[in-house]
């Protein structure tokens, strides 16, 4: 599914940072909301707690690829590759923008503002695409049978 501008947009709008919108369009993918896992996502925003450090959206498409694939029981198991799917999100991620670093991808630091550059919002795009395309990838992997 293509990520959808105009609900990245009023989610940007609304004040949502890059974490919490991968997050929320994956949620939506699932017909779900969690505005709990929203909220924690929170301390992602702005390359974790604004600090110019690791993208959100890269961070966020590792809890996204979490969310569909890891464990969240006692009788649950994670995919057997969940972290070669989160190594794979960050080598491309790391290639495709030359950091994973707000400040090393982006033109100027973040402030406390709420104003995420338009730039965030391709970055967004193209790794929610990413995420999609490793979690089909790996769903056809035939030695991915659920087991640690």
């Amino acid at each position: 599914m293509a990520v959808d501008a105009f609900r990245m947009f009023q989610l940007a709008t609304q004040g949502f940072c890059c974490s919490q919108i991968m997050l929320i369009l994956g949620l939506d993918e699932q017909g779900k909301e969690n505005s709990d896992l929203i909220k924690a996502m929170h301390g992602l925003c702005g390359g974790i707690g604004r600090s110019g450090k690791t993208c959100g959206a890269l961070t966020g498409g590792a809890c996204l690829i979490g969310l569909n694939v890891g464990k969240g029981n006692l009788l649950e198991f994670g995919h057997a590759k969940i972290n070669l799917m989160i190594n794979d999100l960050m080598e491309w991620f790391e290639n495709t923008h030359g950091s994973i670093d707000c400040d090393g991808i982006l033109d100027h630091s973040l402030d406390e503002g709420n104003e995420y550059p338009v730039q965030c919002g391709n970055i967004v795009a193209t790794t929610f695409s990413k995420v999609q395309e490793i979690l089909a990838a790996y769903s056809e992997d035939p030695e991915s049978n659920d087991e640690e």
